[in-house]
């Protein structure tokens, strides 16, 4: 028997197939052994025991692998898991947003306001809604006495017996409300972990140990560094504090040893995961390489350039964090959302706790301070909209694959322009970008096609283009520089503003009136040539103001359209002149080789029209 050849088959799934192929083998290779083949013989138990077990072996073979692929998972831990292993977060709740107008009065100090009496509101007010009973919040501060472009602050005259006027803010709120639970500590353990149960969570608010500390959220417990935010003052750094006007904040790097890291492993269960270190003082963290210095050319940096890094040199520890060890953590989290979560415009008045707003100036008279306090309002001018249920399975496959493409890096071009232009405003308002790789004439020996020219520019208190200003350049490289690839070198410049004015002639049909004509014309191009919808490098296309003008009601013929330049510092234009002419071809004005935008500055002066004859 052993000199044999058996023929075994290895396609058997089931319980049939298998008993089956026993039966056969039986009879093939032992028919003088055993031939009582009946259902009540002891040998056909036998082969139904082991055909029973190959049928479930099979099956739970089958389901194992099944589960390992995120397309086929039918298990919902299974599911989340693999999410997360391809980089992406489940969702189990979408909160709504809304923006909120939040107002307060003040005195009247020689015919204007007094700000002495305006309000600082602290971070995470609690707003009401008293006809659907959901729950929003602002996660950002207020400060009715500063005003930029980015965060502008509203005055009107409210009344005049009394004189007072009234201020107003706008802000982002979220439909969440506030959850706390508290967890304690005994003796120090590797990686330990804690579970919050609840419905709708939207994610983890901060956790503040027994003792003060504060402890961050991180992506992943490799991951050291964190963003953190200091008023622009002079005490903090006095090379950036004369544009506290324009960026209030400065964006730094801190590391921190006390992180974690979140995950969902169901719809209702938020798992937190601590670190493995229990020595604050003595860790390996701290001769990691600092990434933050790698290759981006802005002044008062280090170039390194033509220096070669490993990758791995900037994530490798031993401790990936500490871990909390006699201590009760205080875990401050968030829920809400849904569908009910939608609430219609004007139903968001009510203040849950008004022991956030607070007068910067504590020398005020009493009585007025108490009226201003009991009359804070807050309303939702437009309805709260994105709310709704979390992923459903489909949509958790879909986007963890998409996710997986981008392993939320800054690789492309698109990327990059995303992530500047998502730059908080309370660092600094970009309002426009423009990147595009260094061209080879310009790389110094050494540097590779890697090194990439961002160009920005800013709004100033008048929503004009500008250039950015030294803390807004900091803070952008600072923001950047967790993201981006550690091949990628950035140098941040400035693009070039070329002042334009618009002069153009029209035909009037005969039973129009001329003036109104001529009204509407100049309103379609201010709105043609408003800023927000203008980018670095777009060309001028001339037919387009052609086919705009033609398409204004009573407008028979556009005999012309010029575009002339504005430029020279004491007419308070931009300083560079442009050749309009020399850069038209085929009625399109194209920009220059160096990156620059195109804006008219003064809409209600620089676009100028007249009605001729034939």
């Amino acid at each position: 028997m052993a000199d044999q050849k058996v023929n075994i088959n290895y396609l058997n799934k089931d319980f049939n197939q298998f008993k089956t192929s026993l039966i056969d083998y039986a009879k093939t290779y032992f028919p003088t052994v055993y031939n009582d083949f009946t259902p009540s013989s002891p040998g056909t138990m036998f082969m139904d025991m082991s055909a029973y077990i190959g049928d479930v072996l099979s099956f739970y073979l089958d389901n194992q692998i099944q589960e390992t692929f995120l397309q086929y998972t039918r298990q919902q831990n299974n599911l989340y898991n693999l999410a997360y292993t391809m980089g992406y977060r489940p969702k189990v709740t979408s909160a709504a947003i809304v923006d909120i107008d939040v107002y307060q009065q003040v005195p009247s100090a020689g015919g204007f306001p007094d700000y002495n009496y305006a309000l600082f509101v602290q971070p995470n007010v609690s707003l009401t809604t008293p006809s659907f009973n959901v729950n929003f919040l602002i996660q950002d501060s207020i400060d009715f006495s500063f005003s930029s472009s980015s965060d502008p602050t509203e005055v009107t005259l409210y009344s005049t017996s009394p004189d007072y006027f009234l201020l107003k803010k706008t802000r982002k709120a979220i439909s969440a409300k506030i959850q706390s639970k508290q967890f304690s500590f005994e003796s120090p353990e590797s990686f330990q972990t804690i579970e919050i149960n609840d419905s709708n969570i939207i994610g983890i608010l901060d956790i503040v140990d027994s003792n003060g500390n504060t402890w961050y959220e991180v992506p992943y417990l490799a991951q050291e560094m964190i963003y953190d935010t200091i008023k622009n003052t002079n005490v903090n750094n006095p090379n950036f504090s004369s544009d506290s006007e324009n960026t209030p904040y400065l964006l730094q790097l801190k590391k921190v040893q006390r992180r974690f890291v979140t995950r969902f492993i169901s719809p209702t269960t938020l798992q937190i995961q601590f670190g493995a270190g229990t020595n604050t003082s003595n860790t390996d963290e701290e001769i990691i390489p600092n990434p933050n210095n790698v290759g981006l050319g802005l002044p008062y940096k280090q170039s390194k350039l033509n220096t070669a890094f490993s990758p791995t040199n900037f994530l490798f520890t031993d401790t990936y964090g500490i871990t909390p060890y006699n201590t009760t953590l205080t875990v401050r989290y968030l829920t809400g959302g849904g569908l009910q979560s939608n609430v219609p415009s004007n139903t968001i008045t009510g203040i849950e706790d008004k022991s956030q707003f607070r007068f910067q100036n504590t020398n005020v008279d009493s009585t007025t301070s108490q009226f201003i306090f009991n009359n804070i309002l807050v309303t939702n001018p437009i309805g709260a909209s994105g709310g709704g249920a979390g992923d459903t399975d489909e949509e958790i496959r879909l986007k963890s694959l998409g996710s997986f493409l981008t392993q939320q890096r800054t690789v492309t071009q698109d990327d990059y322009l995303t992530r500047i232009l998502s730059l908080p405003p309370e660092y600094g308002t970009i309002a426009k970008a423009y990147i595009e790789p260094e061209k080879l004439s310009n790389l110094l020996p050494g540097e590779t096609p890697s090194v990439l020219n961002l160009f920005i520019l800013s709004y100033d208190a008048d929503k004009k283009l500008d250039t950015a200003s030294p803390s807004l350049k900091q803070n952008l490289s600072t923001y950047l520089s967790q993201n981006r690839v550690i091949n990628d070198s950035i140098k941040i410049k400035d693009a070039f503003i070329i002042h334009i004015g618009v002069d153009f002639e029209i035909i009037v049909l005969p039973q129009y009136n001329s003036n109104l004509v001529l009204i509407d014309c100049i309103t379609a191009l201010k709105d043609y040539f408003n800023i927000d919808k203008w980018q670095i490098n777009e060309p001028i296309m001339l037919r387009d103001l052609y086919i705009l003008l033609d398409k204004v009601n009573g407008v028979q013929t556009v005999k012309t359209v010029n575009i002339t330049n504005k430029s020279g510092i004491g007419s308070n234009y931009s300083p560079y002149s442009y050749d309009i002419k020399g850069a038209t071809m085929n009625n399109i004005i194209y920009p220059s080789l160096d990156p620059m935008i195109f804006e008219v500055k003064d809409l209600d002066n620089d676009i100028k029209g007249r009605v001729v004859t034939f």
